[in-house]
């Protein structure tokens, strides 16, 4: 074997067992109950930058460190390419493999989140790949549409509505297994480029392998509900056994049906900039009195044509 191939085949074999990039959980770091607390009277900007500065210090369970490698074949002009790319086992979270609070987040928080451990976000043919390759296919349990949904105690009703269901699966898959199908993703994709300010989600598989959530682009960046959440993938991955990244692959017109179903991305992330607020019209702060005025008016944006999404199967709600 040359040296090339010995580099090559070292530099795969590096990549079999791939951690998550981020510091060692503290000692006395919150856990994710006392952090749902902590962030429940906040507004996004707020809390996001506390979101942000748990996970970049570490505060994340255990169990997610570990990833996970999803398979991906394509063919291209008679040619099949095979790579592997590896993600969380789960959905962002902040806490202990015991106490953990699923986070929902913008694309922008979510971002700065993934450049820092040297991530990126998936893709919707991604997120298929990992509902394939999940151990546990978790069925979806939407909420109905209310202004409440955007709002931390929605977020932590329904983190507890997902833990419960994931506590009948433990003896038959521990933590670190990986699982899909509770949470829309947050995904990047080709027609963000000409969809700024705006968040793509996608997902929400049940349990015949079929999305609830198409992929949809119609929410400004700014809106966070108990629905979407984060999944890391990391940078580093391989195409027919040798390392490559997801940015390179998804550059590449002969490799990016690997990862796209629409073709090269060549700029697959958001901007990184904190993001204001919806105006109280839209989603008043959890801190603020939901007043009988502020109810009515989210209300109304709930049912403008502009914010239909799915929510269950054959039901749209409108959001």
């Amino acid at each position: 074997m040359n040296h090339f191939a010995l580099g090559a085949a070292l530099l795969c074999t590096s990549l079999e067992a791939q951690t998550l990039d981020l510091p060692p959980r503290p000692a006395d770091a919150l856990t994710g109950t006392e952090f749902a607390k902590r962030i429940a009277p906040l507004d996004l900007a707020e809390r996001e930058r506390e979101i942000v500065a748990q996970v970049t210090s570490g505060n994340v369970p255990n169990f997610l460190r570990q990833l996970f490698p999803v398979p991906a074949t394509s063919v291209m002009e008679g040619e099949t390419n095979t790579a592997t790319f590896y993600a969380t086992p789960d959905y962002l979270a902040v806490g202990s493999d015991d106490d953990y609070f699923l986070i929902n987040l913008s694309p922008n928080a979510a971002q700065r989140i993934a450049d820092a451990a040297h991530c990126t976000l998936p893709t919707p043919r991604m997120v298929d790949e990992i509902y394939a390759a999940a151990e546990v296919k978790l069925a979806p349990s939407p909420i109905p549409s209310s202004p409440a949904m955007t709002t931390v105690p929605a977020f932590s009703n329904h983190n507890a509505t997902v833990r419960a269901q994931r506590a009948e699966q433990l003896k038959a898959h521990p933590l670190g297994s990986l699982v899909a199908g509770h949470q829309k993703d947050v995904v990047v994709c080709a027609k963000l480029a000409s969809a700024p300010g705006r968040v793509a989600i996608y997902g929400w598989h049940q349990t015949n392998g079929v999305p609830i959530q198409p992929l949809y682009l119609k929410h400004t960046a700014a809106w966070v509900d108990y629905s979407q959440c984060t999944r890391l993938v990391q940078q580093k991955m391989t195409v027919n056994g040798i390392p490559n990244t997801v940015a390179e692959v998804l550059a590449d017109p002969a490799l990016a049906g690997l990862l796209s179903n629409e073709g090269p991305i060549p700029d697959p992330r958001y901007p990184t900039n904190a993001l204001p607020a919806l105006p109280a019209r839209a989603s008043p702060p959890a801190s603020a009195p939901q007043t009988e005025a502020s109810l009515t008016n989210l209300a109304r944006l709930l049912e403008n044509p502009d914010f239909n999404e799915r929510s269950a199967r054959g039901l749209q709600t409108k959001h």
